[in-house]
């Protein structure tokens, strides 16, 4: 693989995108030490309440920084500081009209992942509900 081509992770039944300049095997357990810093990164990015809000309200198109700002309810310096992140990272992508930018989301896998996280926390609230209702 040539250096800075993207790629895709499979880890199960995810993908994962990212930048890389390293070959990737398709299952966890035979990661790299190298490709798991780069898998870290990425669910540390994924880390910040702020940007799944971000990309929350990016879900069903893109905005414009100034809606972003009044649906967040974040200053406009902190909405384009981790917008900068996101899209640095090849999650999101940005164009400019005139005096607005837009931004889009690139990587629609980060959704899957999400949701995955998702049900994993509903089933551990289901199963702790059931061990303290007995």
């Amino acid at each position: 693989m040539m250096p800075g081509m993207c790629l895709y992770i499979q880890i199960g039944h995810v993908f994962l995108s990212g930048i890389a300049d390293f070959n990737l095997p398709g299952r966890m357990d035979k990661l790299t030490d190298k490709t798991l810093d780069h898998v870290a990164y990425r669910f540390k990015l994924m880390g910040e309440p702020m940007r799944l809000k971000l990309l929350s309200l990016l879900k069903d198109g893109e905005m414009c920084v100034q809606d972003l700002v009044r649906e967040s309810g974040a200053g406009q310096a902190n909405v384009s500081k981790h917008m900068a992140l996101l899209t640095s990272n090849g999650i999101v992508g940005r164009r400019k009209d005139g005096l607005h930018v837009y931004y889009y989301i690139t990587d629609h896998t980060i959704f899957t992942l999400c949701d995955i996280v998702c049900d994993g926390i509903s089933n551990n609230v289901e199963t702790l509900g059931k061990a303290f209702s007995k």
